[in-house]
C-alpha cells in the first residue's frame, strides 16, 4: 500500500475523527484498515444524505483499505433511537430483508463492489443466548447512556424510553467487535453510538476502533436533515428529471455545502465559487444548474442530465409541457380524479390522491383544483399536473 493520503481524506467531508493522531499513524503504517459502517435498512431507499459517507468510503477504498459493510437485519427491528423524541416502531425480519435487498443495490452505486464485505448481523447474533446479552450489558453503566442527549431529553420531560432501546448502542458496539473493525464512519449524530464501539472493543481486550464522523445534509427545505419522513430528500433512484428539479429547488445557501459533499468537485474551484457567491459575480441558478447536472451525471448518466435540463427549462423557466411525461388510458367505465392519480401510481392510496388535491397540489388543464374537485372525471387529452414536476396526460 501507498502510505501517503491526501489531506483532504481526513478533512473535506468530515466533521471529526477521534482519534485524529492515532488515525494519521494507522494510514502511514501501510496496514489495510477494516472500515466499518452499519446501515439498519428500515426503510427501503438511500437519499443523498447517506451519500457523503459512501463517498468517503470509496477514497478510502481507492487507498486499498477494506470496506466491511455490517447489514442490521437484528437493530434494524428496534430502530434507531438517535435524535428522535418517541419509541421507534419495530419491524419484522421479513421487512427488514426486503429492505436490506434495495440497500445492497444502491450501495454498490458508489462504493466498489470487489472491494467490500457485506455482513450480516444474523451471522453471530442468531446463536446468542440471554448470558450473551447480559454479558456486553455487564461492561455499561445506566448513567453512560443517560449522558446520551436524546435519552436524557426524553426522560427529563417524562416521554417512555423502552428497555429494548437501551440494547440498540450495546448492539451496534457488539459489530465493532464482532468484524475486529479498524474505523467505524457514521454521521455526526452517530457519535454516541461509535464511541461506545470503541469501549467495548477495549472492555473486550481489542485495540479501540478509531471513528470518523460525516456531516448531516440539509435537506431541500433548507432546515432539517436530509429525510424521507420529512420529504426534503433526493433519492438516489429517483428519475433523472425529478432529481434535477429537485437540487434546483434547494436554496442559494446550500449550493457550496452540496458541490462539497456530494461531488467531486476542487477545492480551488469551490473556493473560487464561494468567492462568486459572496461578490454576487455569478448567477446561483448557473452554479445549481452545474450541480444539478453532475448529481444527475453520478447516478444515470450525463446525456440524460443535460436531457433534464432540457426538460427543466422547458417545463419551469420556459414554462412549455415536457417532451415526455406518464400516460393514463383512460378505461370503459367511468373514473374520477381520485382513480386517476393512484392507479397511475403518483399516489400510494386513495387517501394520499385526496391529500395532493386538498393540498392544492393537483392541477387539470393549468386549473388549480382544491377539495371540493375530488369527484371530477378527467376527459381525454386533459393534462394533469400534480406537484412541480410530475405530468399525466390522460387517452
Amino acid at each position: 500500500m501507498n502510505k501517503r493520503y491526501p489531506d483532504s481524506l481526513l478533512k473535506r467531508g468530515v466533521v471529526e475523527v477521534i482519534i485524529e493522531d492515532e488515525m494519521k499513524k494507522m494510514l502511514q503504517s501501510g496496514k489495510v484498515l477494516r472500515l466499518k459502517q452499519g446501515f439498519d435498512p428500515s426503510r427501503p431507499d438511500i437519499h443523498l444524505g447517506h451519500i457523503i459517507g459512501l463517498r468517503k468510503l470509496r477514497e478510502f477504498q481507492e487507498l486499498g483499505h477494506k470496506v466491511v459493510l455490517v447489514i442490521g437485519d437484528w437493530t434494524a427491528q428496534i430502530g434507531d433511537p438517535s435524535g428522535v423524541s418517541i419509541t421507534r416502531p419495530m419491524l419484522s425480519a421479513e421487512e427488514v430483508h426486503k429492505n436490506a435487498q434495495t440497500y445492497l443495490a444502491q450501495f454498490f452505486k458508489i462504493v466498489d463492489e470487489k472491494k467490500t464485505e457485506v455482513r450480516w448481523q444474523s451471522e453471530w447474533y442468531k446463536n446468542w443466548s440471554l448470558s450473551d446479552v447480559m454479558k456486553i450489558s455487564s461492561k455499561f453503566t445506566l448513567a453512560q447512556f443517560m449522558a446520551r442527549e436524546d435519552f436524557n431529553n426524553r426522560y427529563t420531560s417524562g416521554r417512555p424510553i423502552a428497555i429494548i432501546e437501551l440494547l440498540y448502542p450495546m448492539l451496534q458496539a457488539y459489530d465493532s467487535v464482532a468484524i475486529e473493525s479498524s474505523v467505524e464512519f457514521g454521521g455526526s449524530d452517530q457519535k454516541f453510538n461509535c464511541l461506545v464501539g470503541r469501549d467495548l472493543q477495549m472492555a473486550m481486550g481489542q485495540k479501540p476502533q478509531q471513528v470518523l464522523l460525516v456531516p448531516l445534509l440539509v435537506g431541500t427545505d433548507g432546515t432539517h436533515k436530509m429525510s424521507k419522513s420529512l420529504n426534503n430528500y433526493i433519492g438516489i433512484t429517483e428519475e433523472p428529471q425529478e432529481m434535477y428539479g429537485k437540487v434546483m429547488s434547494i436554496p442559494d445557501n446550500l449550493i457550496l455545502s452540496y458541490f462539497e459533499l456530494i461531488t467531486d468537485i476542487s477545492d480551488e474551484k469551490l473556493s473560487e465559487m464561494k468567492y462568486q457567491l459572496e461578490t454576487k459575480s455569478v448567477n446561483p441558478m448557473l452554479l445549481k444548474q452545474s450541480l444539478a447536472r453532475d448529481i444527475v451525471g453520478q447516478f444515470h448518466s450525463k446525456e440524460q442530465a443535460l436531457l433534464a435540463e432540457e426538460n427543466f427549462s422547458k417545463v419551469f423557466q420556459k414554462k412549455e409541457l415536457p417532451d415526455t411525461m406518464l400516460e393514463y388510458k383512460l378505461p370503459d367505465n367511468p373514473v374520477n380524479i381520485i382513480d386517476v392519480l393512484q392507479e397511475s401510481g403518483v399516489a400510494k392510496s386513495r387517501a394520499d390522491a385526496r391529500r395532493l388535491i386538498e393540498q392544492g397540489a393537483v392541477d387539470i388543464n393549468d386549473v388549480k383544483l382544491n377539495g371540493k374537485d375530488t369527484n371530477l372525471f378527467p376527459q381525454s387529452g386533459c393534462i394533469i399536473k400534480v406537484g412541480k414536476r410530475r405530468f399525466i396526460k390522460i387517452l
